[in-house]
């Protein structure tokens, strides 16, 4: 289930990513708060840190925010990275209720944020039926199925 769940946290961040403006990546939508490249950052931390617990040695690094296609390539090779060890060996042990309850549950809030963010910004995506979405177990790149239905 948590290499499904990662699966769909890659298809949903792909349709967020995928035609997001110039300069989206300096977006805030308040003083003080995370820009979108920021939260996207944070996201590739996210999915390192998780990929820490697996391995049995738990780090943390809040990076800083790069180039927007910096980040995009960084957060899709980690989860790449989550998913194999995942399906390797590691994951039979892995802790899966705190992996879930942490990094990929906050990873999937901030995938939301950056959808609302991305209407702020006068560039929404269109919204989908994603219980029809074809995602699959080990489809964890930026490149995913088109959707089936858009609203």
């Amino acid at each position: 289930m948590l290499r499904h769940t990662l699966a769909t946290l890659s298809y949903r961040a792909g349709t967020v990513i995928r035609g997001a403006p110039a300069g989206f990546a300096t977006f805030r939508p308040a003083e003080g708060s995370r820009s979108a490249g920021e939260i996207l950052a944070h996201m590739g931390d996210l999915t390192d840190w998780a990929a820490s617990i697996v391995e049995g040695k738990e780090t943390w690094t809040d990076s800083a925010a790069q180039s927007w296609d910096a980040d995009v390539s960084r957060f899709f090779e980690s989860v790449a990275r989550l998913d194999a060890l995942l399906g390797g060996p590691a994951g039979a042990g892995a802790p899966a209720e705190r992996l879930f309850q942490g990094p990929i549950a906050d990873a999937l809030t901030h995938v939301g944020q950056l959808a609302m963010m991305r209407r702020l910004a006068s560039a929404p995506m269109r919204g989908q039926n994603y219980s029809r979405a074809d995602i699959v177990v080990g489809r964890v790149g930026i490149e995913q199925t088109a959707p089936k239905r858009e609203f």
